[in-house]
């Protein structure tokens, strides 16, 4: 899903009561304890897990299967939050995301000296976005720190778009479920790795090619 969807856009007709998400508690009592949860993105559904967890990160190995080797990117509650993860913030990274997030752009940023091995890539960097979705935003905010960020599925298997998708690949073995309806989205957040002066596309998402070229070039989407 791309922005809010209209079950979870605020309304500006009248004050109201901050929506409370069921089982948001339970997910993120669940993180503070290394267990993993399923909940909605912008995109597809996500495993997450306290990333500065030894092992709750290696029961999100161990449960999809996935390479060691390949590093897990986060979703963060703002852009505060994401760019503190990094060593160094260029103009390109700050551009990009002051343009794109909320939404489906995961950055490659320099990462700092306390991140997890497990969440830097060979470059150095670590792959972070600001979700648009509320659940992922209320998830981060309410642990305090980001969250793992990978595809509710097996290793090499179609990512989840419904909450019963994403139970039926991954069973028993996740402590909470978070329902956030069924997603439209057809393509994974777009990961692009930034330097001080020049950026690389890893992989072509929601966000094209075309529109991360023209945000750096003007500032602006065409």
């Amino acid at each position: 899903m791309s922005g809010l969807s209209p079950r979870h856009r605020p309304s500006h007709d009248s004050p109201a009561a901050p929506k409370v998400t069921p089982g948001l508690e339970d997910a993120v009592e669940a993180l503070r304890a290394a267990a993993l949860v399923i909940y909605p993105t912008e995109t597809f559904y996500g495993v997450g897990a306290d990333p500065y967890s030894e092992k709750a990160l290696n029961a999100l190995f161990d449960l999809k299967g996935r390479d060691p080797e390949k590093p897990v990117a986060l979703i963060a509650a703002d852009v505060e939050m994401a760019l503190a993860l990094a060593s160094e913030v260029s103009s390109l990274a700050r551009r990009l995301a002051h343009i794109f997030w909320p939404g489906p752009l995961t950055l490659v940023l320099p990462a700092r000296p306390s991140i997890p091995r497990e969440l830097i890539g060979p470059g150095g960097g670590v792959g972070v976005r600001v979700s648009a979705h509320p659940i992922a935003v209320a998830l981060a905010r309410n642990l305090g720190r980001p969250i793992t960020a990978t595809s509710a599925n097996l290793a090499g298997a179609p990512p989840a778009t419904t909450l019963e998708e994403a139970r039926s690949a991954l069973g028993g073995k996740i402590k909470v479920y978070l329902e956030g309806g069924t997603s439209a989205a057809t393509m994974p957040s777009t990961v692009v790795e930034i330097g001080k002066e020049n950026w690389r596309m890893i992989r072509e998402g929601a966000v094209s090619l075309r529109q991360i070229a023209a945000a750096l070039a003007s500032g602006t989407l065409e």
